[in-house]
Order: structure tokens, then C-alpha cells, then sequence
């Protein structure tokens, strides 16, 4: 009788203690979101990060973000830490649309999510989803505008972007598709001048001093333009060159309104960094039946309708 009562209490001890150590291995610490932006020294993708960064916090994440300074070794380093940190989910915008494949692929083998913003990369399955603006899209009303403003006819100059990150070629294709159409028309030069405003301020004096004829610049995005606009300013030739951009950032649309830029595009990144965060949380949450991407649409701005959208002072 005796022996029986010490198995019970051995059973009730031992279902005590085991409940105790599950009750302590439950993982009270709050859910991590990482935010790894692929340069923060360009006012756009600031307000991407931050934009990004507050929503998860909203959310109830901690959220933490990573600069990759457009360097393919760096954004690597920052998948190891929060692979190695146990982050929940990732808000990404890549460096390099193939480059970066493989940092999301491994996130995806850790069990953590990404969701890349605004920037693609060249993979259907490696990400959760992808929100894209319609550069294409964007780019041919832009090239449709730009025709109109030429008369069809001059010669212009196209500034590139990062040469790997696949907006640069949507938009440049979508541009090109309309404006290869008019043989006036002329390019005179295409360079690339990585998205970076000093850069393309530089490159626009070069190619200005080798083709003093130029009539036009078209400019995968505003930062560009508003180094080109610089470069034709100091050289006197403001009211020769029109300059056309693409983001919509608010140095830009000021431009449009103060007759300094000719049109810009704009996107909406404070919408695909909010739905991202919403989106990873609807992931952790449990659900899986995301689209491999998702486009978000573009507005383009003209001194006829930029009032509708000046920002705030």
C-alpha cells in the first residue's frame, strides 16, 4: 500500500516539475521584424525603412533597421545576424535583383519570411511576396509626356540606376518603348550613375561638356535628377534642358512646381512599406496564400496636376 502511494506521488511530483519546465520554456520575448534597406543614403528609401520600422512597432514587433549601403557583402552580413537573432519575419529591399536571391532563399531554410519592397528580386518562390511599384507602366506615361514636351524631336541624355537592380530596366524599357518609336528623337548618351545624386551631378557635366547639344535628361529617379539639375543649373542651361525623374520625392515635386523639373512619377513608398509590415504579420499569424508579387500604382506629376500633390512644409 505503501509502495503504491510513493508511485502516485512520484507521478504527481513528476507532472509537477514537468509542468514547470514547460511553463518556463515558453518564449515570452517579443517578435522581431528586421528592416534591411539596401541604402539609407537617399531620402526615399529613408522614409521606405522608417515607414517599414513604424508600422511592425504598431504592430506590437520590435523592429530594427539594417543599412546595406548598396553593398551586396554588407546586406549578406545582415541576413547572418538576423538569421542568427531569430528575427520573425524581414522587410526587404534588395541590393541586386539576382545578388540577393540567395540571402532570402536562406532566410526562407531559416523558417523567416521576406517580403521585398519596392526593388524585385529574380525569383518567384524565395520570397513570400513582393511589392512593386508599376515601373514599366510608370514609364510609359512618362515616355508619352516626354514626347509631348519635345515636340518629338531633340536629343537627350538617359541616366541610369544600379545597373543590377531590375526598376532600373523596367523603367528604362517602359520609357524606351515609347520614345525608340520617334526618330527625331535622339540619345546621345546613356550612363549609369548607381540612383546616387552626387554621382549623376558629376556625369551630367561630363556629358554635357561631350555633347554640348542636349536638349533633355531622363533619369531613373529623382535623386538623379536633382543631380542632373544641379549639373545643368552651374552650367547656365537651365531653361535649355528639361530634366524628367521618377519616385515622386518631395525635393522633386517642389521641382515640378518651381518649373526645375520637367515631370516625375511618383510612387507611394509609406503604402508598400505599411502593407509589407501588415503582410509579414498576416504570415506569422499563419497565413500563406500570398501572391509572388503585387504592383502598386503610379501617379505621374506634371505642372498641371502637381498641386493635387505638394507636400507638406
Amino acid at each position: 500500500m505503501i509502495k503504491g502511494k510513493n508511485i502516485i506521488l512520484f507521478l504527481v511530483v513528476t507532472f509537477v516539475l514537468l509542468a514547470g519546465c514547460n511553463e518556463n520554456n515558453v518564449d515570452n520575448s517579443p517578435k522581431k521584424m528586421a528592416v534591411i534597406i539596401s541604402t539609407l543614403n537617399n531620402p526615399w528609401f529613408v522614409v521606405l525603412a522608417e515607414s517599414a520600422a513604424e508600422k511592425a512597432r504598431e504592430l506590437g514587433y520590435e523592429a530594427t533597421i539594417f543599412d546595406s549601403q548598396n553593398n551586396s557583402a554588407k546586406e549578406a552580413e545582415h541576413f547572418d545576424n538576423v538569421i542568427a537573432m531569430g528575427y520573425s519575419a524581414i522587410l526587404f529591399n534588395p541590393t541586386d535583383a539576382d545578388g540577393s536571391v540567395l540571402n532570402v532563399k536562406r532566410a526562407k531554410e531559416a523558417g523567416i519570411p521576406t517580403f521585398c519592397m519596392d526593388r524585385e528580386i529574380n525569383s518567384r518562390d524565395a520570397a513570400a511576396t513582393q511589392l512593386l511599384s508599376d515601373n514599366f507602366s510608370g514609364c510609359v506615361k512618362l515616355g508619352q509626356y516626354f514626347v509631348r514636351q519635345m515636340n518629338k524631336k531633340g536629343n537627350y541624355v538617359e541616366i541610369l540606376g544600379l545597373v543590377g537592380d531590375n526598376n532600373t530596366w523596367n523603367r528604362s524599357n517602359g520609357f524606351h518603348s515609347v520614345v525608340d518609336e520617334f526618330t527625331e528623337l535622339k540619345m546621345v548618351a546613356q550612363q549609369s550613375a548607381d540612383f546616387d545624386r552626387n554621382k549623376a551631378m558629376d556625369m551630367m557635366e561630363t556629358i554635357m561638356q561631350a555633347n554640348p547639344d542636349i536638349d533633355a535628361v531622363f533619369c531613373g529617379n529623382d535623386a538623379m535628377a536633382m543631380g542632373a539639375y544641379q549639373a545643368i543649373l552651374a552650367a547656365g542651361k537651365k531653361d535649355k534642358i528639361k530634366v524628367f525623374g521618377f519616385d515622386g520625392a518631395d525635393d522633386a515635386v517642389r521641382g515640378v512646381a518651381e518649373g526645375k523639373i520637367a515631370a516625375t512619377v511618383m510612387q507611394f513608398p509609406v503604402l508598400m512599406a505599411q502593407t509589407s509590415a501588415e503582410l509579414a504579420d498576416q504570415y506569422i499569424r499563419g497565413k500563406r496564400d500570398f501572391s509572388s508579387k503585387t504592383p502598386v500604382e503610379v501617379i505621374l506629376i506634371t505642372p498641371e496636376n502637381v498641386d493635387q500633390f505638394m507636400p507638406e512644409k
